[in-house]
């Protein structure tokens, strides 16, 4: 694959590249924090990756190589794992670590790695990709705001609780929370696991990577997290994920919080909040800081965040993502939607509903009612008068909706080319796609 204003190959990632691509990522990652030093925790990051990482083969890297000089002058990373909604899997590759050498910018670069990306997504049947990133830039590439991220409300630290730590491991009775052993992952798994059936999306971690994340992990690494353990005796009932350290404003990033069972909440973010105060406490006095707040990066609505003392609201991001098969998402999917119209008791009255995409369509098939199949056909041409359409969405709007990120009513709002044959095709499309929470912690 070449450019027309200088000579590239793009390539999957070799082991021989991981301290070429440790030197290249951390010269040109945050360099506002390091003054245009090299960044020592995003090499740790890519050396990990490269040489630890239960998940990642170094071949998830792509690689755009100078013919010239056969050196690496940009890459990224695909991520792979498994998302789950009410107990659907649904691939997903998280997109991290794009950068490029400054002397070879400008020459479309970071295209060529995404187009090759999309390509060996499609070819994997991988549905989603997602990334974090430059506010607008990947917008170009395909990417849309469709995934709820962040938004609660930051945490002042004179609003927690000042508690002991508890040293009993909660022996006494009640809920505690305590550092995290790799002794923990099995139990941890097994909590993802439940709550992988749950209504919420996702990101399930197994054994061997919550024992990565405890104790393999380089401390250096700066996408390193701590990992506590709600507990009642011996019994596990939940975690707390969150930094390692204070930010330079004295703040701790709280990245996840996971609850066995619902009705424990009120108990359990208390038993976090004092957790967490007493850790950044800890933290402030090591290295000389002073602890300001406890930084929610939860969206509102997440239980630790609606049970945590007031604090500065904070408008809610989004999470780029991209999916290149709408319909092949729709069709993982399938028994979610259909469990959702059960449960309302609803029957579709035709043999099947066609959702045109302005250039392909989904034809949902239903036997008695009932949702069997979705598979891929093609649009009409004109699917505003076309008799057999039942909606027109674009395919940003049905990836909002799948997700679970906008409702029928917002999408229609949003999008003037979202269009419904009638008032049915409007309740029963409204039903299959409600708003799903988000509990996502992303797996890097």
């Amino acid at each position: 694959m070449t450019t027309d204003r200088a000579r590239y190959t793009v390539r999957p990632g070799r082991k021989s590249d991981a301290a070429d691509l440790a030197r290249l990522q951390s010269s040109v990652q945050l360099q506002p924090m390091t003054g245009g030093q090299p960044h020592p925790g995003v090499g740790a990051w890519v050396e990990g990756l490269f040489d630890g990482h239960p998940t990642v083969r170094p071949d998830d890297f792509l690689v755009v190589e100078n013919e010239a000089t056969g050196r690496p002058v940009a890459s990224l990373v695909g991520l792979r794992q498994d998302w789950s909604l009410a107990g659907v899997r649904l691939p997903v590759v998280q997109v991290e670590l794009v950068g490029t050498a400054p002397e070879h910018r400008g020459n479309g670069l970071t295209e060529l790695l995404f187009r090759a990306l999309h390509e060996r997504c499609a070819a994997d049947g991988v549905p989603i990709q997602m990334i974090e990133g430059i506010p607008y830039f990947y917008r170009r590439l395909g990417y849309d705001y469709a995934l709820a991220n962040d938004g609660a409300a930051t945490v002042p630290a004179a609003s927690l609780p000042i508690a002991e730590p508890d040293r009993s491991g909660g022996s006494t009775g009640g809920l505690s929370v305590r550092p995290a052993t790799r002794a923990d992952a099995e139990a941890l798994a097994g909590i993802d696991r439940l709550l992988g059936d749950g209504p919420a999306l996702h990101c399930p971690r197994d054994a061997e990577v919550w024992g990565y994340e405890i104790a393999v992990r380089q401390p250096a690494d700066i996408a390193g997290r701590s990992v506590a353990v709600l507990t009642n005796g011996t019994e596990m009932r939940g975690y707390l994920v969150h930094g390692t350290r204070l930010s330079t404003t004295g703040e701790l990033m709280v990245v996840a919080a996971a609850c066995q069972r619902p009705a424990d909440w009120p108990e359990a973010a208390a038993s976090m909040q004092a957790y967490l105060g007493q850790v950044s406490r800890e933290h402030a006095a090591a290295a000389g800081q002073t602890f300001t707040a406890l930084r929610l990066v939860l969206v509102p609505d997440h239980p630790l965040a609606r049970l945590s003392p007031p604090g500065v609201p904070r408008r809610p991001r989004g999470w780029y993502v991209r999916t290149g098969d709408p319909v092949g998402l729709l069709a993982l999917l399938r028994p979610v939607l259909r469990a959702r119209w059960h449960a309302a008791n609803l029957r579709w009255p035709e043999p099947t509903l066609i959702i045109d995409l302005y250039g392909r369509a989904a034809r949902f098939e239903f036997t008695d009612g009932e949702l069997t199949a979705v598979t891929a056909v093609r649009g009409t041409v004109s699917p505003a008068t076309d008799p057999a359409t039942h909606a027109a969405l674009p395919p940003a709007a049905l990836l909002h909706l799948a997700l679970g990120h906008r409702t029928l009513p917002e999408v229609l709002d949003a999008w003037p080319d979202c269009l419904l044959r009638d008032r049915l095709t409007e309740h029963f499309l409204g039903v299959g796609f409600p708003a799903v929470p988000v509990q996502v912690w992303p797996r890097n």
